[in-house]
């Protein structure tokens, strides 16, 4: 890997950076889309690739399951499987000991799961998590860490922090035994859940093996936590990880989480938002998602959103269609996902643009206005902006506040 920082924010901790891998440039901060199975669901490759996107991630625990890696090597590899010839990262399996905790039981040796789908054992180590990824060919490749929910209150929050270290410590003397840790970039994740003090211990034993890894993650967030603590983990984490590093914060998706979190300093995100909430007929906008399966809608000849450059909106599809066709043909499940795909993308390249150009608070205040203006701005995202010098209420002295997570969605017909 090659990553170079190529500007910083001259009031927040943002920066765009350029990362050199193996399958091509990747400039950060980004999204990456999420192919569990080695695919966008309802999207080719090709599609995919046609919306200028070029890192995406597959999902190490299911890949080994189905198809398997005797599969995969006799294909050369998760790219040519998928035929994707561009950037490809791979979870290791970690989030599942949460996801499917029903299936699973964690020893030092690594993680015991039953599979969901014949009930057969497999033992997920960390030098089996490795070899797995190896198999698959990521350009990027996860340490196996032990994940609880960040709801876990307790000693088990100590103890899985600690063992993600020695996980570390395998994960990276079997990849550096492998010789592929010239083409794979491994990454350690940083777990202590929302204790300050784990977060800090963690941070240390990371950091510590700086040498030896190729970029770092924040994990254990997005699990149910109040979102006033979880900027505050997000923004502990990135203050202490090394410059010349990338920081990945794990599955955050929400178009404002991306934004607070490239403010805090992050320069890489996942989920599967995006895409899962297209088939359910909601669009995302700038000035919020659209539930395009309201009746409001049915009558619409207006694109999803005016200038949006996705192959949706540019061909003239209507929100009429989609509101017919939402939830009940999978040809609207595709054109709403490619939509969306596409608005991730313009909120982090218009980031990286306004960082470039030295107007990234700006551009935060402009997308907030524009998002929340009509609901009130969230209070959590008010607090954490603020932290790095941004204060979207400035000149705005009767704009309304929400407290908790202010996300804004269409819930009804009353929308």
């Amino acid at each position: 890997m090659q990553f170079e920082v190529l500007a910083k924010c001259h009031t927040t901790r943002a920066r765009v950076s350029r990362m050199r891998l193996a399958h091509g440039v990747t400039m950060l901060p980004t999204f990456m889309p999420v192919a569990t199975q080695a695919a966008i669901k309802g999207l080719t490759p090709q599609q995919v690739e046609a919306l200028g996107i070029n890192l995406i991630l597959n999902n190490t625990y299911h890949l080994n399951l189905r198809p398997g890696i005797q599969v995969l090597k006799e294909a050369g590899g998760a790219h040519k499987f998928q035929g994707w010839n561009h950037n490809l990262l791979t979870d290791s399996g970690g989030f599942q000991l949460v996801s499917l905790s029903k299936f699973t039981k964690i020893t030092e040796e690594g993680a015991l799961f039953a599979s969901p789908f014949d009930g057969s054992p497999t033992m997920l180590t960390p030098e089996e998590s490795i070899s797995i990824q190896h198999a698959i060919g990521a350009d990027i490749i996860m340490q196996l860490d032990d994940v609880v929910s960040s709801l876990t209150v307790g000693p088990r929050v100590e103890e899985a922090m600690w063992r993600t270290v020695r996980w570390l410590d395998r994960c990276i003397e079997f990849h550096q035994k492998s010789g592929k840790d010239d083409v794979q970039n491994l990454f350690a994740i940083v777990q202590g859940g929302l204790e300050a003090e784990l977060r800090d211990k963690c941070l240390d034993e990371m950091i510590a093996r700086k040498d030896r890894v190729a970029g770092y993650a924040i994990g254990g967030l997005s699990g149910g936590e109040e979102k006033d603590v979880f900027w505050r983990v997000i923004k502990q984490c990135a203050d202490k990880l090394p410059e010349d590093r990338p920081r990945y914060s794990m599955g955050i998706g929400f178009a404002e989480d991306l934004l607070v979190c490239v403010a805090l300093g992050v320069d890489m995100a996942d989920c599967v938002f995006p895409t899962r909430t297209a088939r359910f007929g909601v669009a995302l906008t700038f000035k919020g998602p659209l539930n395009l399966r309201l009746s409001k809608h049915s009558a619409d000849m207006r694109p999803i959103e005016e200038g949006c450059p996705c192959p949706t909106c540019s061909s003239g599809i209507t929100r009429a269609l989609l509101n017919h066709t939402a939830t009940l043909e999978t040809a609207a499940a595709h054109a709403i996902t490619q939509h969306n795909l596409v608005f991730q993308a313009r909120v982090m390249g218009g980031a990286r643009d306004a960082i470039m150009n030295g107007t990234f608070p700006q551009y935060l205040k402009d997308f907030f206005a524009n998002y929340f203006g009509d609901v009130g701005y969230p209070e959590w995202c008010v607090n954490a902006l603020k932290s790095v010098g941004v204060d979207l209420l400035e000149g705005k002295p009767d704009t309304r506040v929400v407290s908790g997570d202010g996300a804004k969605w269409e819930y009804s017909e009353a929308a």
